[in-house]
C-alpha cells in the first residue's frame, strides 16, 4: 500500500515542476507577453500598425524603412549610394590620398536600431580582437597565475555594469586618472566621455573576457595528433593552424561572437551612463519613452527588440549545439612555458603577449583603481575620506530625493537574500527537467530559460504593468509592488545562471548510482534529495553565488521598479549620484558608493571561484 510519505514523494518533482512553470507564467511569461500583446492590440482588435508606424520612421530604421515603405526602389538607392562612393572615393585617389581612407564616403542612415546594430558590431569586433589573444595565452602556456587569470573571466557575470561605468568616468574622464597621468607626463587631454569610442571600450571591458572562456574551452580541446600530423607531412604552423586549429575553434569563435553581439545589442547602463541621449541605443531610447509614461510606444520597440534578441539567440543555441557535437576527445597539445629565461626575450610571440598583457591590465584593471582612487583624491589632488562622509552625512539628511547609502547596501543584501529563496529552487528544477527530463527536455530547458534572450527593461515594463498597476483577477486588482517586485524581477535574471552551473554536474553524476537507489524503493524525489544535490552541492552553491551576484548588480529592472527609500539598490543609487552623467562633483561620492558595491561583489566572486562556477554561456 502506498504511504502518503512515499506518494508525496513520488509526486513531488512534477509539482515542483508545475509550481516553477505556474510562477515563471506570472513573474515573466505574462508580463512580457502584455507587453507584446500592446504592441499589436488597439482597441480591442488585433493590428501591426503601430510595428509598421515604427519600422516606417525614420527615427527608428534609418534608410531599411523603403524596405517597407517602398521596396522597388531599394536597388536604385543602394546603386546610387555605391556610385557616390565610388566617385568620392575616386576624388580622394586623384588627390593621392591613401586608398584606404573611406570616411568621406555618403552617409548611410542608420536610425535608432541600425546604430544599436552598428555599436554591437563595433563592440564584438573589438572584443574578439582583445579576446583571442588571451585564449591563446591561456590555452598554449603554462605560468603562475594561470588559473586565477581564467577565473577572473567570469567577472563579467559578476560586476554590476552602472559601477564598471562609473569606472570608465574615472578613468576616461576629463579630470580622470588618464588625463592626470597624460598632464604629469606633458601630454594632451583625452576625452572619451559621451563618444562611441568609450562606449565599445567598456563594451569590450565585459564581453572580451567571455571570447577569451569559451576560445580557451575548445582550443584546450583540439587533437595533438592531428596537429603533429600536419606538421609531419610538411604543414609550415602556419598552415597547421589554418587547416587543422583554426576549424575547430570557429565554431566557439562564432558562438562567442554572436552571444557578444547579444549581450551589447541589448546593453543598457554602460550606454545610459557613458553615451546618454547622444548615443541612445534601443534599450536607452525604450527607458526613456517609460520615463516620459509613452508606454504604448516602448510596448511597440520592446516587441521589436524581444522579436530580433530572440532570433539572435536561437542563432547562438544553434552553434552551441554544433560546437557541443563537434567536439573532440582527443589529447590536448601540452602547453609551453611562458617565461623561458633570456630566449624569453628573443621571442616575438613571447613579447607580444607581454606587450598584449600590459595593454589589457591597463583596460580591465585600469577602470577599477581608477574607480578607488577618485573616491579618495580631492580636487586638489591629495588624499581625502571626504566623499564617504559626504554619504555618512546623507544618513540623516532629510530633504526630498535625497539618496541615502545605508538603505540602499542594506536593500541590496536583503533582495539578494530574497533572490535566493526563488532563484535556487527554480534554477534546480530547471536542471533536473533538462537533465533527466528525457525526450523534449532540451525544449523545456531552452522555454524556462528564455530570460536570458529578454531585454532586462522589457521585463522591467512588463512587471510595471502588471504587477506594480496591478491586474484584475476575479473581480480583485491584485497589486504587487516595492521591494516584493524587485525581488521578482531579481530573480527572474538570477535563476537561469543557477540552471547554469547545476545542470553540468547533475549532467556528470554516475547513473548507475541513480538507478541502484531507484531500484532499492527510493522514490525520485528522495534520489534527488539523498543522492544528487549533496553530490552537486558545490555547483549549487557557486549558482546560488553567482544569482547572489547579479541580484546585487541587477540595474535594468530595478531603475525602472524601484519606489523611494524602501526598495532603490546600490546600483540605482550610483546612478543617482552620477547626476548628469558628466565629471563634475558628483562624481567623488558616486565613486565611494561604487567602491562600496565593488568590495560586495568581489566577496561574491571570491565565493563563486572557491566553489568553481561553472556557468558556460
Amino acid at each position: 500500500m502506498t504511504t502518503p510519505r512515499r506518494w508525496a514523494g513520488r509526486f513531488a518533482l512534477p509539482l515542483g515542476f508545475a509550481l516553477t512553470l505556474a510562477v515563471l507564467i506570472a513573474i515573466f511569461y505574462y508580463p512580457v507577453g502584455t507587453v507584446l500583446v500592446e504592441a499589436v492590440v488597439r482597441g480591442g482588435r488585433l493590428t501591426i500598425a503601430p510595428l509598421v508606424d515604427v519600422l516606417a520612421d525614420p527615427f527608428y530604421t534609418g534608410a531599411v524603412r523603403y524596405l517597407l515603405t517602398d521596396p522597388a526602389s531599394v536597388p536604385f538607392r543602394v546603386f546610387t549610394w555605391v556610385v557616390e562612393a565610388v566617385g568620392s572615393l575616386g576624388v580622394r585617389l586623384q588627390w593621392a590620398l591613401p586608398p584606404v581612407v573611406f570616411w568621406n564616403v555618403p552617409p548611410v542612415e542608420f536610425g535608432l536600431f541600425g546604430f544599436t546594430a552598428y555599436q554591437a558590431l563595433l563592440s564584438t569586433a573589438a572584443s574578439v580582437v582583445i579576446g583571442l589573444p588571451g585564449a591563446y595565452l591561456l590555452a598554449r602556456y603554462e605560468f603562475r597565475g594561470r588559473r586565477a587569470l581564467r577565473s577572473l573571466t567570469i567577472l563579467p557575470f559578476v560586476l554590476p555594469s552602472i559601477m564598471v561605468a562609473v569606472g570608465f568616468l574615472a578613468m576616461f574622464g576629463q579630470t580622470g586618472v588618464l588625463n592626470d597621468v597624460l598632464g604629469a607626463l606633458g601630454l594632451g587631454q583625452v576625452n572619451l566621455l559621451f563618444t562611441l569610442e568609450i562606449i565599445v571600450l567598456a563594451h569590450a571591458f565585459y564581453n572580451a573576457p567571455l571570447v577569451t572562456r569559451l576560445v580557451t574551452a575548445a582550443w584546450e580541446t583540439v587533437d595533438a595528433r592531428r596537429v603533429e600530423t600536419a606538421r609531419a607531412l610538411g604543414a609550415s604552423p602556419l598552415r597547421a593552424f589554418r587547416d587543422v586549429v583554426l576549424p575547430q575553434l570557429l565554431p566557439a569563435l562564432l558562438t562567442a561572437a554572436l552571444l557578444t553581439f547579444v549581450f551589447t545589442f541589448l546593453s543598457f547602463p554602460i550606454v545610459l551612463a557613458l553615451g546618454g541621449l547622444r548615443l541612445a541605443t534601443v534599450e536607452v531610447w525604450l527607458y526613456a519613452r517609460v520615463q516620459d509614461l509613452e508606454l504604448a510606444e516602448a510596448a511597440v520597440l520592446g516587441t521589436i527588440e524581444t522579436a530580433l534578441s530572440l532570433g539572435l539567440t536561437y542563432l547562438y543555441l544553434r552553434y552551441e549545439a554544433r560546437q557541443a557535437s563537434a567536439r573532440g576527445g582527443g589529447a590536448p597539445r601540452p602547453r609551453r612555458a611562458l617565461v623561458h629565461g633570456w630566449r624569453t626575450l628573443r621571442d616575438p610571440v613571447r613579447m607580444g603577449l607581454a606587450v598584449y598583457g600590459i595593454a589589457v591590465l591597463l583596460l580591465f584593471v585600469g577602470p577599477l583603481v581608477s574607480l578607488i582612487l577618485e573616491s579618495v583624491t580631492g580636487p586638489n589632488g591629495g588624499f581625502t575620506t571626504a566623499y564617504y562622509e559626504f554619504l555618512v552625512r546623507q544618513q540623516t539628511t532629510t530633504a526630498i530625493g535625497t539618496v541615502r547609502p545605508l538603505p540602499a547596501i542594506t536593500n541590496s543584501l536583503v533582495f539578494g537574500l530574497g533572490t535566493l529563496v526563488l532563484a535556487v529552487p527554480m534554477g534546480i528544477v530547471v536542471s533536473v527537467v533538462a537533465v533527466r527530463g528525457g525526450t523534449g527536455s532540451r525544449l523545456a530547458e531552452t522555454i524556462m530559460t528564455a530570460p536570458l534572450a529578454v531585454s532586462g527593461v522589457v521585463v522591467g515594463l512588463g512587471l510595471l504593468q502588471t504587477l506594480v498597476f496591478g491586474t484584475e483577477i476575479l473581480g480583485r486588482r491584485i497589486v504587487v509592488s516595492g521591494a516584493v517586485a524587485v525581488v521578482i524581477a531579481h530573480a527572474v535574471a538570477a535563476y537561469p545562471f543557477v540552471t547554469r552551473n547545476v545542470t553540468p554536474a547533475l549532467s556528470g553524476l554516475d547513473t548507475q548510482l541513480l538507478d541502484a537507489a531507484r531500484s532499492l524503493g527510493a522514490t525520485r524525489f528522495r534520489v534527488l534529495v539523498d543522492i544528487e544535490l549533496p553530490l552537486v552541492a558545490a555547483a549549487v552553491l557557486a549558482g546560488s553565488a553567482f544569482a547572489f551576484a547579479i541580484s546585487i548588480g541587477e540595474f535594468d529592472t530595478t531603475v525602472l521598479l524601484a519606489e523611494g527609500v524602501n526598495s532603490y539598490t546600490m546600483p540605482v543609487a550610483l546612478e543617482r549620484y552620477i547626476g548628469n552623467r558628466s565629471l563634475g562633483p558628483s562624481l567623488g561620492p558616486a565613486t565611494a558608493m561604487a567602491t562600496v558595491l565593488l568590495a560586495v561583489t568581489a566577496a561574491s566572486f571570491l565565493v563563486i571561484e572557491r566553489l568553481g562556477g561553472r556557468w558556460e554561456p
